[in-house]
């Protein structure tokens, strides 16, 4: 049996073409204020299109979104535990419970910056339940457009 010593998620990196798990692309986050978070991390142009479904929703729920320019992708801030039960293809949840993500003020890693920043209420974060809506829309968006070119 081989092993390896590359983490099991896809955080920061595009997913490939068959969806399955490319290597993580290392974004240390500094201690913040708020309590602690996971990252769904998505190519940026579906998380674009998400994040445009979930502020045109009848209540917007959409919490601190994350830009990495570097590797092209958007990080959703979402509850501790969701990487748990994470399986959307695509897409990737990185787990931090006691690795200290919290959601700072100022940008968490070089390279990147707040697409949405925190605001006054640093605690919420976007339902996974919700997310997940929003990125399938978003996926079946952009196929969709790709389809028509």
């Amino acid at each position: 049996m081989e092993t390896s010593a590359t983490p099991s998620t896809t955080a920061g990196h595009r997913p490939t073409p068959d969806g399955s798990a490319p290597p993580l692309c290392d974004v240390a986050v500094p201690g913040g204020p708020a309590e602690p978070c996971d990252l769904v991390t998505v190519p940026a142009r579906q998380g674009l299109e998400a994040v445009d479904i979930l502020r045109r929703a009848a209540a917007p729920a959409v919490g601190p979104v994350l830009h990495d320019g570097a590797c092209d992708t958007l990080g959703f801030l979402v509850p501790p535990g969701t990487a748990d039960a994470w399986d959307m293809p695509g897409s990737a949840c990185t787990q931090t419970s006691g690795r200290g993500l919290r959601i700072p003020a100022e940008s968490p890693a070089t390279g990147s910056g707040w697409l949405l920043p925190p605001g006054d209420d640093a605690d919420t974060v976007t339902d996974p339940v919700v997310l997940r809506e929003a990125l399938g829309e978003a996926a079946r968006l952009i196929e969709a457009a790709d389809n028509c070119r």
